[in-house]
């Protein structure tokens, strides 16, 4: 083999001529041959190992490169060109984003998310909203005028079908399941030993949060407008950069919106939508005409929808103030006297839960929303529908003589957003005066439970990028004690629990220390504790949130003196068995001259001709280098003049050195404890206290438990609710080969197409469209006027 490869070297590869012809670099690296001051007694031709070594390697580059550049098909032969096609729409995969990274210490997407939210809330909170300028813009002076906020074009209908979900565009996977199933014409499911077939929604409802973590073009695009344009195609004529200004933008032959047979959406802006001021979702929603293959008509960021049976839909908009302003109002207010009658029946969909999260947080929000529905509506307002919360829960009312306002609350965020535990709000019980009762909760309260352990367990797999803030906490609580010269102590007990002791009392004495002679530890902490304090929810007293904060700080000390102490006996331990500090700074350089000099002999003096020519450059460079790189040795050897001489033997270089090194080491060793120690504090404030409901699952980053709401008004004027979900959300996607092949018109919509999806799971035991199943069912009877002798009543069943 070796004399083909010299042979090939020699007939393709050699050059012209021989040694003679080449300088001495040239000479060494093609032939083998140093230079010999006119001393050599002859010159050899033979390839050398490095010229044909290096000849192999151009040779594979070249073969790799065509491959790559090669278009496959003559490579692969005897493959068809179709063949070919096939494989390579096998191959395809969706280009969907992951989910937001909440804890990542680097993201320069959430620093900005914190910048426009503190920017929202002191600039347009109070200031500038929106809303009132819709309002100046579309001053609603009569009836004729409510176009824009008041669709009945549903009205006429014998019965409707409609859907609602809040909180996608986190990442692309659950997105795409949720959009996957509200695309398809129909879905069937197995529900109490009967087949049901449950069509999909004449419209589609939104309620809020539609892409994370803060509204712009690319994350309106790629985390909301793409999951669903992947689900349900937009007209073929549909063009992205359109701006629509005459809505409805209706497709060629329909002359109005109550002749389109289409699927239609209708949105609200939620906390994350107005953290711009609700500029994207203005020119995203109401300036576009399309959501995917869904006809969006509305032109306000608030409206109301008449329904066929006497039912009614209030799409409220709140703002970042949890409330609805005072000309959203009007039109509400106006609506419910001027045409929602005595005996008709309203849906209220606001994005936050106010009666929940105002339970939670101890708080009052929304008095004007509160005002429409118990002196406005007077009992007539059947469900309050909203998201906000990324779960699935329902509290209906207990049968009491007290006034009824609401019969049923809902709560459904699971449209794509990490998951929230449900546990946290079992207790919930009670708003305007009557009490509830929980119905349904996805996940249950028991896996809820169980699922908070992740904490523990997943914490810094899930937010590796936290190490990077988690570290240096860490290292700044530790830094004054650098470095720990007495340990004689901890190493000379003959007994275990004496090093144990010994070891612990170093703890307390470092901590000692802390408290009386650091100062930038002694910040350091002081600033994590204020942090701290401030990092426990405000529904705790102010005595709760001390005792919590100041647990949470000693636990995070603690851990990082401990780890402090156990670095240096590591380093004192190496030193005292001569496996550091032996020969100064530059032990490994000393290490790599005595193995070059032992295996590797210079006979011809190149190496001491390289350092002549260099002028000392070519060992010192590679001396220092190895110094910088021998992170171990500068640290024991400037731990032992600082323990000989003191602190101020130290240059400002060294000194910088020395805590650089101890720094790249002590962060590697702290990050799993400080990701270990933060993710016990929120598995035990979210199971034992039920506090950080939000923190403690945005950490994990679940994508599983995504549900949506199907509604269905029937031709008896009864309000059927089924609530469906997913336990698991596929990963991997592939072509959806039944979408493939399935022939396409010129013209046509596709909410025609009987397989509108484009991508379908890898895994049909994880495809949406077999798991989905039930896992809440009730019907709201109509309410009967007096004439027909019938009263009002709620059934579960």
């Amino acid at each position: 083999m070796n004399e083909l490869k010299d042979e090939i070297c020699l007939s393709w590869f050699a050059p012209v001529g021989s040694a003679r012809d080449y300088p001495l670099l040239s000479k060494w690296v093609i032939y083998g041959e140093l230079a010999c001051n006119g001393s050599c007694a002859g010159t050899s031709d033979e390839i050398s190992p490095v010229y044909s070594l290096w000849a192999t390697f151009i040779g594979l580059y070249i073969a790799n490169y065509i491959v790559k550049r090669s278009t496959g098909w003559a490579l692969t032969h005897p493959l068809s060109v179709k063949e070919y096609e096939k494989l390579q729409k096998k191959c395809m995969k969706p280009d969907f984003l992951d989910m937001v990274p909440w804890y990542s210490g680097t993201s320069t997407d959430l620093f900005k998310t914190v910048f426009d939210l503190m920017v929202s809330l002191t600039v347009f909170v109070g200031r500038f909203d929106m809303r009132m300028m819709q309002a100046a813009m579309n001053r609603i002076q009569d009836e004729a005028q409510q176009g824009d906020l008041l669709y009945d074009h549903f009205s006429g209908k014998d019965d409707v079908w409609f859907d609602f979900m809040a909180d996608t565009g986190d990442g692309g996977n659950p997105s795409y399941s949720v959009a996957q199933l509200l695309a398809q014409p129909f879905v069937q499911i197995l529900h109490e030993d009967k087949v049901l077939k449950l069509p999909r929604g004449d419209f589609l409802l939104i309620g809020g949060d539609l892409a994370y973590p803060y509204p712009s073009s690319f994350t309106y695009e790629k985390r909301f407008f793409l999951p669903f344009e992947y689900a349900l195609e937009p007209p073929p004529w549909y063009q992205g950069e359109h701006v629509a200004v005459n809505k409805p933008e209706l497709p060629p032959g329909v002359s109005e919106l109550k002749h389109y047979d289409g699927p239609q959406c209708f949105i609200i802006p939620g906390n994350h939508d107005w953290f711009d001021g609700l500029q994207t979702f203005m020119r995203y929603i109401c300036h576009k005409s399309w959501l995917g293959g869904w006809l969006m008509p509305q032109k306000k960021s608030y409206f109301a929808l008449q329904l066929p049976r006497r039912w009614w839909i209030f799409g409220l908009d709140l703002a970042l103030h949890g409330d609805i302003d005072v000309y959203q109002f009007q039109f509400f207010l106006e609506l419910i006297k001027g045409k929602v009658e005595e005996y008709d029946s309203v849906i209220i969909m606001t994005h936050e839960p106010n009666w929940l999260l105002d339970w939670y947080w101890d708080n009052k929000t929304g008095k004007n929303v509160s005002y429409l529905i118990c002196d406005c509506l007077k009992g007539r307002c059947k469900i309050w529908l909203a998201g906000d919360v990324h779960n699935y829960m329902r509290f209906s009312y207990v049968p009491s003589d007290k006034p009824l306002y609401v019969q049923h609350l809902l709560v459904n965020g699971g449209g794509g957003a990490f998951l929230h535990p449900t546990h946290a709000f079992r207790d919930f019980g009670y708003l305007y005066g009557t009490s509830y009762e929980s119905k349904a909760a996805y996940p249950s309260f028991k896996d809820s439970k169980r699922i908070a352990l992740g904490n523990i367990l997943k914490f810094r797999k899930k937010n590796w990028q936290f190490d990077f803030i988690g570290g240096i906490i860490y290292f700044i609580l530790a830094f004054s004690m650098f470095p720990q010269c007495k340990l004689d102590h901890i190493l000379q007990d003959d007994t275990f629990l004496g090093h144990l002791g010994n070891f612990f009392s170093s703890v307390w004495g470092a901590f000692l220390y802390l408290l009386g002679h650091s100062c930038v530890s002694l910040s350091g902490m002081m600033l994590l504790s204020v942090f701290a304090f401030t990092f426990v929810p405000c529904k705790m007293s102010c005595k709760g949130r001390v005792i919590i904060g100041i647990l949470h700080v000693f636990a995070h000390l603690a851990s990082a003196l401990i780890l402090m102490l156990l670095l240096e006996l590591g380093v004192e331990l190496c030193i005292r068995h001569k496996l550091l500090a032996t020969s100064g700074y530059h032990t490994l350089y000393e290490w790599y001259r005595s193995m070059e000099g032992e295996h590797f002999p210079d006979p011809t003096g190149l190496r001491a001709r390289m350092e002549l020519w260099t002028f000392g450059l070519y060992p010192a460079c590679i001396k220092y280098l190895m110094s910088a790189f021998d992170v171990p040795e500068v640290m024991a050897v400037t731990r032992n003049n600082i323990c000989k001489n003191g602190i101020g033997s130290l240059s400002r270089v060294g000194a910088i050195i020395y805590y650089a090194s101890v720094f790249l080491y002590y962060w590697v060793f702290s990050t799993p404890i400080v990701s270990l120690v933060f993710g016990s504090y929120l598995y035990i404030c979210i199971n034992w206290l039920h506090l950080h409901f939000d923190e403690a699952f945005s950490s994990l980053r679940i994508i599983n438990y995504k549900a949506f709401t199907r509604f269905h008004i029937t031709s008896e004027g009864d309000l059927e609710v089924y609530t469906l979900a997913v336990d698991k959300v596929p990963k991997e996607w592939k072509l959806n080969p039944l979408w493939d092949v399935e022939p396409r018109q010129p013209n046509h919509l596709s909410h025609h197409r009987r397989f509108p999806s484009k991508w379908r799971a890898i895994s049909s035991q994880l495809d949406p469209l077999n798991t989905v199943r039930i896992v809440d069912f009730f019907v709201i009877e109509r309410t009967e006027k007096p004439e027909s002798g019938a009263a009002e009543r709620s059934v579960t069943r």
